[in-house]
């Protein structure tokens, strides 16, 4: 998985007047945890387009005056009337030491059970997971062409070398739901199996 390179500056005043000027020129104020020190920094509001607007897990390379560090982002804040991205946290990644987040899942394959007439439904976007920062993945994907109607694949399913998911196995991730039509289809298939041949008629 390769970084995604964001340049910054270092913040020396982190006053509410100083953050007020740096969203004014169309830059992010932004804190980097994990490393010991609070690192505080800025850098444009187009840099994080590709760590933010995607459904993807993606690894930011932090170049803070002339000091690189790898790092992901813990959360964000955004303004809750236009949107605009306002204060992003990251946390460095140092190598031999666990982290926890949350990674998405995406699904694959044509379900067996969707080909029956099925629908899918995907029941969890993404999973809290711990795991050194070389395991980390950009998806987990997940194989469902094998579920059948009223079939569901869970969390206990997920395969994944070096990942620790940090949520129930019983978990569903996905599902294939009987529909509507399916349902109308199988009962007139019973009610057909089950009629008396000839009832009602006259000898």
């Amino acid at each position: 998985m390769e970084g995604i390179v964001v340049e910054g500056q270092l913040r020396s005043n982190v006053g509410k007047k100083s953050t007020k000027a740096v969203r004014s020129e169309e830059m992010v104020p932004c804190v980097l945890y994990g490393g010991g020190e609070n690192i505080h920094f800025q850098a444009p509001v187009t840099a994080f387009k590709k760590l933010i607007y995607t459904p993807y897990f993606n690894v930011a390379e932090l170049q803070i005056d002339g000091k690189s560090y790898k790092a992901f982002v813990k959360d964000t804040q955004f303004h809750p009337v236009s949107d605009k991205l306002l204060h992003l946290d990251f946390q460095q990644l140092i190598p031999g030491q666990l982290v926890v987040t949350d990674l998405p899942i995406t699904l694959h394959g044509l379900a067996v059970g969707v080909k029956a007439g099925g629908k899918l439904l995907q029941k969890v976007r993404k999973v809290r997971v711990k795991a050194l920062p070389e395991k980390l993945l950009s998806e987990i994907k997940v194989d469902v062409s094998h579920l059948e109607v009223g079939k569901s694949v869970r969390v206990r399913d997920i395969v994944s070398d070096g990942l620790q998911v940090m949520m129930s196995p019983a978990v569903p991730l996905a599902s294939v739901e009987i529909t509507r039509a399916l349902r109308a289809a199988a009962a007139a298939a019973a009610a057909a199996a089950n009629a008396k041949p000839g009832k009602g008629k006259k000898k």
